[in-house]
């Protein structure tokens, strides 16, 4: 099938063909014919990156009237980025129609532009929920023609805390507006929003359920704790030209590596909440034109981003909720190109990755981290391919003519040395510092047998020192080993457990953004089913005690306090969830 086989109009198929756009992807193939039609309601199900926004995006630009100078479709997303993404998708779209006007609307940036753009007469607009709520509350926004709406990432901006305002956003939609639902996955809040405001939804699924993408490779290192970052500086070391996203698991934590990794010589960056909207801006700038090859970030800045080109995506902490390996590997590997994600894990981690695989559809191949001679000889060959393919073109030609002179008698001079001596002086001078960092490199990998399973998929039993054990979760419940040991450590009580569906590092996020410390200064974590317990080092106890107060985790408030010798009030019966 091509884009030509769709009934779209000759303006927007004339500016597919500048795009270079042929075939369209399945949930394009399957969504865009339905979508053109216009009859009912939709659900679309999809991974990140396999064009969702074109399968939405044409449709409603065929729907919409040039002439009437209204807001005739609205797309909600969760991140400013997103919202800048699609707009600029849905510009090159409309290419040859001139009088249709695109507006973006999101948070942190200029209103008073975005209420003009919008006076101008907008027919589209692509906003951020809170934004969207302002201007509809300012009088500004009248949404009472448009009769087509697309929540894009529905499951991202749940994790969000966006339900209120989504519910608030549907009450000034007007009757009969056609409601087009796209997301990567399908949780229990989403598919409340589809049965409350869809009607009789068309639903399309492309790949089985939490399913990662096909063309994403998922390589898993196994590294003690005080080895992530060196693990983490050989495997750039030995990729060459990687252009990827690190995720940590706090603001602190991103940012600690991302200057360390600056102060060792790598293009890199961090993205995290705590920087202003120009920071963000500049920094997303340079990520996009390639000056940073590296960016650390945390989940919630890394929302929505779409960045074409992203070659790795590096897991140095493994996400809370093992859905969230899906959103961030899914960064890599777009538009039908391949990528690879790395998961760098602990020993006792290893069963957080038996759950990935189990819960995504993935299976990671367990890799050693390269050695020195490895990298070396890597680094070498790659020097040797850029010299292979290197292109002097007749504008280098004519800016050397003052070379010309000279070059004989540079031919002259090192003609002794041979063609093999000189290569390799040339070689050994240009990595003469990277070559002694690696000469006496140890192997740091963690010898541990592979995970593997049996036909019906569970791990099998191993000895250890004589002594039979679980590989992988079991183990890791059995022992429940300390996160680290911290001086003169204070316990804290905290209102969530298990029941709330919530992990140890859901703790430790929360403890680290809000009080603003490293999470080598957290301990011990005793999560119980209603409530957990945590310990912090003592020198930041009078800054946790403070941050804490009033705290909200994933939406909602929880209670923080210095615990006691006293068991806690059994807490009242909660629902589920």
């Amino acid at each position: 099938m091509s884009f030509n086989d769709f009934a779209l109009m000759d303006e927007v198929s004339k500016a597919l063909v500048d795009l270079g756009f042929e075939t369209p992807t399945p949930i394009q193939e399957q969504a865009i014919p339905l979508l053109l039609e216009n009859k009912q309601d939709f659900v679309g199900l999809a991974q990140t990156g396999t064009g969702k926004t074109c399968a939405y995006g044409l449709p409603m630009i065929h729907h919409i009237n040039p002439s009437l100078r209204a807001v005739q479709g609205v797309v909600v997303c969760p991140t400013r980025e997103l919202c800048l993404q699609i707009t600029q998708d849905y510009k090159s779209f409309a290419k040859y129609l001139p009088a249709l006007r695109i507006a973006p609307v999101y948070g942190g940036s200029s209103m008073f532009t975005q209420i003009r753009q919008i006076e101008r007469g907008a027919q589209i607009v692509v906003a951020t929920p809170g934004r969207l709520l302002d201007l509809i509350g300012r009088g500004v926004l009248d949404l009472s023609k448009a009769m087509q709406v697309v929540l894009d990432e529905a499951d991202e901006m749940l994790n969000m805390g966006f339900k209120e305002d989504i519910d608030a956003i549907f009450e000034n939609l007007p009757e009969g507006r056609r409601v087009w639902l796209f997301s990567a996955t399908m949780p229990a809040g989403v598919r409340d929003i589809a049965k409350n405001y869809l009607k009789d939804a068309e639903e399309v699924r492309i790949g089985q359920r939490n399913e990662a993408a096909a063309k994403i490779s998922h390589h898993l290192y196994v590294v003690h704790d005080k080895n992530k970052y060196e693990a983490l500086r050989r495997i750039l070391d030995y990729t060459v030209d990687a252009f990827g996203l690190i995720f940590c698991r706090t603001r602190i934590d991103t940012q600690e590596l991302a200057e360390r990794l600056v102060r060792d010589g790598y293009p890199a960056d961090a993205l995290h909440g705590d920087l202003s909207q120009n920071q963000r801006d500049t920094v997303m700038r340079k990520f996009r034109q390639k000056s940073i090859k590296i960016l650390v970030a945390t989940d919630v800045a890394a929302r929505g981003l779409d960045v074409e080109g992203i070659t790795h995506v590096v897991n140095f902490d493994l996400p809370d909720d093992p859905m969230v390996y899906t959103h961030r590997s899914g960064r890599t590997a777009r538009a039908g190109k391949s990528g690879l994600s790395i998961a760098l894990v602990q020993p006792r981690g290893r069963y957080r990755t038996n759950d990935i695989e189990r819960r995504c559809r993935l299976r990671f191949d367990q890799k050693k981290i390269p050695d020195g001679p490895a990298i070396c000889r890597r680094r070498l060959l790659a020097y040797a391919d850029s010299l292979l393919t290197m292109d002097l073109d007749e504008s280098t030609a004519s800016s050397s003519e003052d070379m010309d002179a000279v070059f004989p008698k540079l031919v002259e001079m090192l003609e002794p040395l041979g063609k093999d001596e000189l290569i390799r002086r040339v070689w050994m001078g240009r990595f003469e510092d990277f070559l002694k960092s690696y000469r006496r490199a140890e192997d740091i990998n963690v010898q541990t047998p592979l995970a593997r399973r049996d036909n019906r998929g569970r791990e099998p039993m191993v000895r250890k020192r004589g002594v039979p054990f679980a590989a992988g979760r079991r183990d890791f419940e059995a022992k429940r080993p300390g996160r680290f040991p911290v001086t003169q450590p204070q316990r804290f009580f905290i209102s969530v457990g298990r029941i709330d569906h919530l992990n140890e590092g859901a703790i430790v996020r929360l403890v680290c953004d809000q009080a603003n410390i490293p999470s080598r200064m957290i301990g011990d974590i005793d999560m119980k089913r209603e409530f957990s317990f945590f310990e912090v080092d003592r020198r930041v106890v009078d800054k946790v005690r403070r941050s804490l107060k009033g705290a909200i985790l994933d939406g909602r408030p929880v209670q923080v306090r210095e615990a006691t010798d006293e068991k806690p009030a059994k807490p009242g019966k909660r629902k589920k969830g």
